[in-house]
């Protein structure tokens, strides 16, 4: 990326790059989407390609569309690098935020969605994505009656949690949570149906639902990720006895939101001491 770039845009200095992420890697996460973003963004603002858009004081800034889309492009190359054939949903997600819904190839990002609480919980199960596609494939080939309106229904699930998640903002009713939760159940169902799910990510569901939670796996399946949705009233203690119990499981587990900003340019006074610390190591 660096050589390339170089080559469109004019040399880039020479530059160290320091990473450092709280993301696990190979867990499903897009942990090597948000890599090639942030990689991109700083070697297009070393050559001069895109603007530095921090102004004098700000403690963070984001740059305007047409050079987002520039990043987005490049990290979408990085990712090609890494993962051969990809969707382009990671890399387009960690370069714009919110959410986006992803249908036959085409991106779509959806709009004023609320940032949405959620608990993470790495199951540590490796899987190979491409194993588990491939086992998809073959049930479809082998129960075409039967598997394509599961994937019908699944479609019908992104569907109307979107209508759900564009609502929300307009309307930020309690009322939308139970319905997410419902969503969340349905979708879990189906994908074990399909083939992409696992005893540990049924687990999780269980040790969630002990708690009055609501879980479902994220990404590949077949072990990896998955999230729980946490309302704004949950109870912190519901939260941490969760966290305890999967803990207990062997899992590991974070608090995050859903729906943050996409790739942003930090000043030094704006991070934490936990992160430079981190990045001074």
């Amino acid at each position: 990326m660096c050589l390339a770039v170089s080559a469109k845009y004019g040399d880039v200095p020479s530059v160290d790059v320091l990473v450092w992420s709280e993301l696990p890697t190979g867990a499903g996460l897009g942990s090597s989407a948000a890599y090639a973003v942030c990689v991109a963004a700083a070697l297009l603002m070393a050559s001069g390609a895109i603007s530095c858009p921090l102004k004098e004081g700000d403690p963070t800034a984001r740059w305007p569309e047409e050079e987002l889309s520039l990043i987005n492009h490049w990290a979408f190359q990085g990712e090609r690098v890494i993962h051969g054939n990809p969707s382009g949903v990671d890399n387009a997600v960690g370069t714009w935020g919110g959410a986006l819904r992803y249908q036959s190839g085409k991106i779509t990002p959806l709009k004023r969605v609320l940032t949405l609480r959620i608990l993470l919980t790495n199951t540590k199960v490796p899987r190979s994505t491409k194993v588990l596609v491939a086992g998809v494939k073959e049930k479809i080939l082998k129960f075409p009656a039967i598997m394509n309106p599961v994937l019908d229904s699944i479609d019908a699930i992104s569907q109307e949690c979107q209508s759900v998640l564009e609502a929300m903002p307009a309307n930020p009713s309690p009322e939308h949570y139970p319905v997410l939760e419902e969503l969340f159940d349905i979708n879990q169902h189906h994908l074990n149906v399909i083939g992409v799910g696992h005893p540990s990510l049924d687990r999780l569901c269980r040790v969630t639902a002990s708690h009055g939670l609501h879980s479902k796996l994220t990404g590949a399946g077949g072990g990896g990720c998955g999230i729980t949705l946490l309302r704004p009233d949950t109870s912190p203690l519901a939260v941490e006895a969760a966290k305890q119990d999967l803990c207990a499981c062997g899992f590991e587990c974070w608090e995050t939101n859903m729906g943050a900003p996409g790739v942003t340019l930090h000043s030094p006074s704006s991070l934490n001491t936990h992160v430079l610390h981190a990045l001074s190591e």
